[in-house]
């Protein structure tokens, strides 16, 4: 089976369509960067150490794909221009994948946990609702049994967002409403999952960040209730970030790792913004695997991450 056979066509054409923005921004500077130019030079190294950085990949990643460009060009002597996109596809791919146990193939789960739970977390604003509810609709369009907890207790409009949701899927919620605790909102939610025999859970959670000691102390005391009724659980923190924000991801990223074990992350809004170069730094800093990205409006844009096909879509 070839690098890219499992996946499909329209998904394909969905990708390359949610990353024009920043497809075009990059090939339009990287243009200028060879124009005139044959061979990868230091000038050459220079320019696309800047255009990497201006396309959000962040300054210490783009210092590591430049350093491995720089090994690559000292072992061939000569590279050309010509070979800079492939070899640009090939490194940028391959530190993803350090970062990574291996590709999500769509959206399937572990078998050895069940049910399957996943706290969601992130700043409001940055599209963690709607994720979820994508999510939900993914996983029950594969066949799962989902259950939803609306646990962001601080924000009605969160609570009365999740619930729109569960209605539009056809899953159910567990809802306590606003000012709820939402230790108690997970607790109950995880009960019922397990009583109707749920195959994912997914866990909304409170999105500020004025606070970090709150903010850590919440997301603990949440995840020791969870485990009581499940242990291990959660076993996905996922962390839910705006694409369009660039630098400003990287610090939402930043102050979620420090508060709890993020081991998963999705980054949202990347259709409207030529800013998409965030996934490859945010993945790189914090060594956390982009499990999905989110290209549009449509329930089916939010796809399942493939760091091949991001790559290919943005290199070619």
């Amino acid at each position: 089976m070839g690098l890219f056979d499992s996946f499909s066509r329209s998904k394909k054409e969905n990708l390359n369509k949610g990353l024009a923005k920043t497809k075009d921004s990059v090939f339009k500077k990287l243009t200028r960067v060879v124009v005139g130019k044959t061979t990868v030079d230091d000038d050459v190294l220079d320019e696309l150490e800047e255009v990497l950085i201006s396309s959000d990949v962040g300054v210490d990643t783009t210092l590591k794909i430049i350093e491995r460009i720089e090994k690559r060009v000292a072992q061939d002597k000569f590279l050309g221009t010509s070979e800079l996109n492939r070899i640009l596809k090939e490194e940028i791919a391959g530190l993803l994948k350090e970062n990574s146990k291996g590709e999500h193939i769509g959206f399937d789960l572990p078998k050895s946990e069940h049910p399957y739970v996943i706290m969601v977390v992130g700043v409001n604003g940055v599209g963690k609702t709607t994720t979820i509810g994508k999510l939900a609709y993914q996983f029950k369009k594969a066949g799962k049994k989902v259950t939803l907890g609306a646990a962001d207790t601080f924000r009605a409009a969160a609570v009365d967002q999740l619930i729109i949701w569960s209605e539009r899927v056809g899953v159910p919620v567990v809802n306590q409403g606003m000012g709820a605790d939402p230790a108690s909102v997970a607790f109950e939610t995880l009960t019922q999952a397990k009583a109707n025999g749920s195959d994912v859970v997914i866990i909304d959670t409170a999105g500020r960040l004025h606070n970090k000691i709150n903010l850590m102390n919440e997301l603990s005391k949440i995840k020791r209730v969870m485990d009581r009724v499940i242990p291990g659980a959660p076993h996905e923190i996922l962390l839910v970030l705006d694409g369009s924000t660039g630098q400003n991801a990287f610090e939402q990223a930043k102050q979620f790792t420090l508060a709890t074990e993020v081991n998963a992350l999705a980054i949202t809004k990347l259709d409207g913004t030529a800013k998409g170069g965030v996934v490859i730094g945010v993945s790189d800093q914090f060594k956390v695997p982009v499990k999905y990205i989110g290209i549009g409006e449509g329930m089916e844009d939010l796809q399942v991450f493939s760091r091949n096909e991001f790559v290919d879509s943005l290199f070619n």
